[in-house]
């Protein structure tokens, strides 16, 4: 029989109470602020009061023995011995209504939560002003458990009724009203069930059970788990993020304010650039035991190691914390062309960011000059590319993987390594086909469209037929005279007439732009080749000339057809965002060489991928058609994300294997250009969508043998492959992630197409 985690017992409401006063119970706020409503909490007392069930808490012992002190505090700050799991909103509600304690709300404002009680209905309310002035509630029924207060309250509220009604209670009222009241102030004795988890649990073994008797189906993640610890042993550490995040939002605190155009931070989002800035881990799955001060190979805890961990933590989140640090980083972001939040599409981005500003600071000697269009090229492209939107904690692994590997110290080494992850995903193909693809959308929260709006700013763009620049438009500390906005330069009544109504096509990224209408082509309706000639007669040929540049417009636009016309703006719009990316360093970046040879050497990534074989099995010795599915599924993959390079002919381990066994199985020509065929009827057979557009195929020579590189572009569209087994329909759907190619189902396929091609 395998040993039991935990032990059932029970407390009373007061015995709870007075051990989390008392510091024994820790009630540390994972999930503050404070995210119940104050009708929940009148529900909850509601379901007390008629004896009904309200669920299991569950504790967790913390191993920390009597007395224990907290990590640097003072000696009367001490550890708690149990914390609290799951549980801890019924339990702050009900600790702050019965000892009036104030709570935080989302927006961090300290409050009281008011409930009020009906004595002669026997119901609970949420206390209003009405409630207030109504003599037959007793507005804030806190006071029933205050010292003192228990019976100047029910006089006081006979007085209030008898005034009210103009008549006075019989005893036998005052009694049954009384018994009521009674009823309510021995709620401190509700009896609670509790599951105590023993301290030999770990936090997948907490989390599981959490998993398990939670109703809600509410899952614990990691930075919850460290942030329970903290609570334990650092709750200064705790508050310290806490405050931070408070002070992002809320204006006119004394002290350096974090407040900025981009993030109002989370505690545990702070955490986790902490934790990557001191372990180097993005994946948070061993820093908990790592914290507790556990020897991963030993398995031994130790109150030495707990301290000599926390101690590296506390150092990470002093840096993490210095308002100083924190407003030079987002002067990166504003350097990358970022104005505002309105612009931001993934939080992730931007703490990542943010952890690698700090690894290059503080581990490599950069200077925040230095630093900065090293991290504004950074972000740009971690943006644009989604690089932090599926699987963050994978890819953040690798990238600071390649950044461990750098001498410590050397900040021009650093400075190359971001750019040459920078080119490998910057690459011209992504500029000439995967940019112009991704742009065919409509999303007004598409992170392409926004890379676009980024770069008017870097090149300082003018609006068009305007003479204002679009970066002054989008400052978020300046309120223009009136909303700016994008607009259809082909009008939606002319798309109409030549039948196109569809939305996606009607407000496509390409047929919009940043544009001031003079003042007698406000209301028109116009074809652009009837209106474009009245504008630009009016119009300097320098100025017309660089609007026309900026904005994308290809050479005679207002005669082309609408397709041709979409098709033509996007790669201009690419060319666009190149431009002005580029510009962001004075000399080009240093890209790595795009070598096969070199790709191959830097192992796979998000954009490559290494296959042994398409067709002869190095197992087996032999054919083998199967291996055909992972050619599919890789090329796929790519479609679907941002592209990449997949090289059959190369092992796992980068080892260069060649394709010469695989061209001895071609039946008829045995040849590369039996391969390139061959290649090119498989995709086109198993996918749902042509890649000839997409797809290269070519056969460089690497370590004096022949590999053939498919170089992908991402799709426009979503791509689905056929199953591998059984069914003739594309209907399996792959993305790559990180460095894996994985398939997606169900609402995860529907988040990801809507994120990715909005």
């Amino acid at each position: 029989m395998p040993p039991t985690l935990y032990r059932d017992t029970g407390y009373t409401l007061r015995h709870l109470i007075e051990n989390i006063e008392g510091g024994r119970i820790g009630l540390p706020d994972i999930q503050r602020p404070f995210v119940w409503s104050a009708a929940k909490t009148r529900d909850l007392f509601d379901s007390m009061y008629r004896g009904y069930p309200i669920g299991t808490l569950m504790f967790w012992e913390t191993g920390a023995e009597v007395g224990t002190r907290q990590i640097g505090t003072e000696a009367s700050d001490r550890a708690p011995q149990l914390l609290v799991v799951d549980g801890q909103q019924r339990l702050t509600a009900l600790f702050a209504v019965l000892t009036g304690r104030k709570i935080v709300t989302k927006s961090f404002d300290e409050i009281n939560v008011r409930i009020a009680f009906h004595p002669e209905d026997q119901t609970f309310e949420v206390t209003d002003a009405a409630i207030e002035r109504d003599a037959h509630f007793i507005p804030d029924i806190t006071a029933l458990w205050a010292r003192g207060g228990y019976k100047p309250t029910v006089r006081k509220f006979f007085q209030r009724l008898e005034h009210a009604s103009g008549q006075a209670l019989s005893d036998a009222a005052k009694d049954e009203l009384e018994e009521r009241i009674d009823r309510v102030r021995d709620l401190h004795e509700f009896r609670f069930q509790v599951v105590e988890l023993g301290a030999s649990a770990d936090e997948e073994q907490v989390a599981d059970i959490f998993v398990r008797i939670n109703s809600e189906g509410v899952k614990l993640n990691q930075s919850d788990f460290i942030l329970t610890l903290m609570s334990v042993h650092w709750e200064k550490g705790r508050r310290q993020l806490e405050d931070f995040s408070r002070a992002a939002v809320i204006a006119g605190l004394p002290g350096p304010s974090p407040r900025n155009a981009f993030l109002d931070p989370r505690p545990d989002q702070l955490l986790r650039v902490a934790v990557a800035v001191a372990f180097r881990r993005a994946r948070l799955q061993h820093v908990y035991s790592v914290l507790r001060g556990k020897d991963l190979e030993t398995g031994k805890v130790t109150v030495a190691r707990r301290q000599e961990q926390f101690d590296r933590l506390a150092q990470a989140h002093t840096k993490v914390l210095d308002p100083t640090s924190w407003h030079e980083f987002f002067q990166c972001v504003t350097t990358a062309g970022f104005r505002s939040r309105k612009m931001i599409t993934s939080d992730n981005a931007l703490l990542y960011s943010y952890t690698i500003w700090l690894i290059g600071r503080h581990d490599f000697g950069l200077s925040a000059d230095e630093l900065r269009p090293v991290i504004a090229r950074w972000f740009f492209m971690a943006h644009t590319t989604g690089r932090y939107s599926n699987s963050p904690e994978s890819q953040m692994e690798f990238d600071l993987g390649r950044i461990g590997s750098l001498p410590h110290g050397d900040g021009r080494a650093f400075a190359a390594e971001l750019d040459r992850i920078i080119a490998a995903n910057f690459t011209g193909d992504y500029w000439d086909i995967s940019l112009p693809n991704r742009l065919d959308t409509s999303s007004s929260r598409s992170p392409v469209l926004f890379a676009y709006q980024a770069a008017l700013n870097i090149l300082d763009a003018e609006m068009l037929c305007g003479n204002q620049r679009i970066r002054e438009l989008l400052d978020p500390s300046v309120k223009p005279a009136k909303g700016i906005d994008r607009d259809n330069l082909f009008h939606p009544k002319t798309l109409a007439g030549l039948g196109i109504t569809d939305r996606r096509q009607v407000n496509a990224i390409a047929n919009m732009a940043y544009v001031t209408w003079p003042a007698t082509e406000m209301a028109n309706t116009d074809a652009p080749h009837d209106y474009w000639p009245r504008i630009t007669d009016a119009m300097d040929p320098a100025v017309l000339e660089r609007q026309v540049r900026w904005h994308a417009l290809p050479v005679g636009w207002e005669q082309l057809d609408y397709p041709t016309f979409l098709e033509r703006r996007r790669q201009l719009i690419a060319r666009v965002v190149r431009e002005a990316f580029e510009s962001l360093t004075e000399e080009q970046p240093a890209y790595i060489p795009t070598a096969p040879a070199d790709i191959i050497a830097a192992g796979e990534s998000q954009s490559t991928e290494f296959k042994a074989s398409a067709r002869w099995n190095v197992y087996t010795q032999q054919a083998d058609k199967s291996l055909r599915n992972n050619i599919v599924k890789a090329v796929c993959g790519f479609l679907n994300g941002e592209g990449g390079n997949l090289f059959i002919g190369v092992a796992d381990d980068s080892t260069v294997l060649g394709i010469e066994n695989d061209l001895t199985t071609l039946e008829r020509q045995a040849s590369v250009d039996g391969y390139e065929l061959f290649v090119r009827q498989l995709l086109d057979s198993s996918l749902s969508t042509p890649t000839a557009s997409t797809v290269r195929v070519r056969f460089p020579e690497v370590s004096a043998r022949i590999v053939c590189q498919i170089s992908v572009a991402a799709a426009g569209r979503p791509v689905f492959a056929k199953p591998t087994k059984g069914g003739n329909e594309a209907t399996d759907f792959w993305v790559r992630v990180g460095n894996a190619t994985k398939q997606l189902h169900g609402d995860d396929l529907l988040r990801y197409q809507e994120e990715h091609w909005g």
